[in-house]
């Protein structure tokens, strides 16, 4: 076994610039090609970028969520005031503190709870609401021949689909994305005074709505999951901060990567004309088409942990306390693993990416992504030709998130 490189090159690793949210590949495969867990000093973290160390590191029982494994909590008040994590209640009760962010016996707990809600056969009732929803936010654009995908279409797509899942009624989805955004992008690696107390006063907003909603299920139950989960709350099986970090969790996940999943996707076909040709001509690939898009352009790229004990793996010495980045998207681009990994293949089996992340952490909601991007593409291709794009896309900036801002597309009805 060799410890971590004592001394490493400079890789010209910036996630925080324009090149990089254009395209972090070639800045991933420069990790990869260093052959070697790599310090990215910015961020105090050791980044994992082969397949094999990524794929190790996610399902290894050491590798943790939660600092509270290799800090005292003097040692995390510290950390957090050098992070500018501080004098943010509601963020840290409901956000920071989540089934995401918890290990062992709390994060067993918390996923049991809800497991069952994402089952496929659970899902399947969301199926023809999830289509009527496409189909009517199509109906709006389709006779003007042009979109920016992300505004006038994927933005729209999650809010009714993830609030008919929990029972958020649909004239009160409205809110839900940019909630989402301005709490989400404060895990980010840009951790301003602004964005901070942007974090704090959307997550204060979130809760109050919560309360509100919460307190209407207790007069009028209904056959949803937040009446479930207040039942189970009001019995003392949870917590309050249980209760509404897991509620919190379930809204933001459901949007910020499913928006950025579907401009990834439609990005990916029209970047390779050749599958979106192949898709039309035979639909049944859809399933492995939006398993490749989930590879291609993973929109979560980046999760850490932490290492509980000393670990062995790979090759390499991970001493206790090491803060490990696990880059799934430069993973999921190994050609070890994936050959023409830099090719966009709808029919590529086997496909064993990563981009739901594994072993404890998988994400919970990978089958009602997937449902719904095989709704969205499967429509747009019965429904539109000659999708093009049109003026300027652009990116979203950072490490944890891969999407785009804006999309502009010109299609004629089909």
């Amino acid at each position: 076994m060799k410890p971590l490189p004592g001394s490493q090159p400079d890789l010209g690793f910036a996630p925080l610039s324009d090149a990089f949210a254009d395209d972090p590949y070639p800045a991933y495969t420069r990790l990869r090609d260093y052959g070697a867990p790599w310090y990215f000093a910015d961020y105090d973290i050791w980044l994992l970028s082969r397949f094999d160390d990524v794929a190790a590191a996610a399902v290894h029982a050491s590798c943790v969520r939660s600092p509270e494994a290799v800090m005292t909590p003097d040692e995390i008040a510290a950390q957090q005031v050098r992070d500018n994590w501080h004098d943010m209640p509601h963020h840290s009760r409901f956000v920071q503190f989540s089934l995401l962010n918890a290990d062992g016996e709390v994060h067993q707990r918390l996923r049991r709870m809800i497991f069952n809600e994402f089952r496929t056969l659970s899902l399947q009732r969301l199926h023809a609401q999830t289509q009527a929803h496409v189909d009517r936010l199509l109906d709006a654009v389709i006779d003007t021949g042009r979109m920016d995908f992300i505004e006038d279409f994927a933005a729209r797509v999650p809010g009714p689909v993830i609030g008919t899942f929990l029972g958020v009624p649909e004239e009160e989805c409205g809110p839900l994305r940019q909630w989402s955004d301005d709490i989400v992008q404060y895990f980010d690696i840009d951790r301003s005074d602004a964005r901070k107390a942007l974090a704090e006063r959307t997550t204060t907003e979130f809760y109050d709505y919560l309360l509100r909603l919460s307190d209407d299920r207790r007069r009028r139950p209904k056959d949803d999951l937040i009446s479930r989960l207040i039942a189970r709350y009001d019995a003392g099986d949870l917590s309050e901060d249980d209760y509404i970090s897991t509620c919190m969790l379930i809204l933001m996940a459901g949007h910020g990567s499913t928006i950025d999943i579907l401009g990834n996707g439609l990005a990916a076909l029209l970047a390779h004309p050749d599958q979106l040709q192949r898709l039309r001509a035979d639909p049944s690939l859809m399933t492995t088409a939006v398993q490749e898009m989930f590879r291609y352009d993973a929109p979560l790229p980046f999760f850490h942990r932490f290492a509980a004990a000393d670990i062995d793996f790979n090759g390499w010495q991970i001493p206790k306390g090491t803060k490990l980045g696990l880059l799934y998207a430069c993973a999921n681009r190994d050609e070890a693993t994936f050959p023409q990994a830099d090719r966009f293949d709808a029919g590529r089996t086997p496909n064993r990416h990563i981009a739901f992340a594994s072993g404890a952490h998988v994400c919970l909601g990978n089958h009602l992504a997937r449902m719904e991007l095989d709704i969205v593409f499967s429509t747009l291709l019965r429904r539109l030709k000659d999708i093009e794009p049109t003026g300027a896309a652009v990116r979203r900036r950072g490490l944890s998130v891969r999407g785009f801002e804006a999309l502009p597309v010109t299609f004629r009805a089909a």
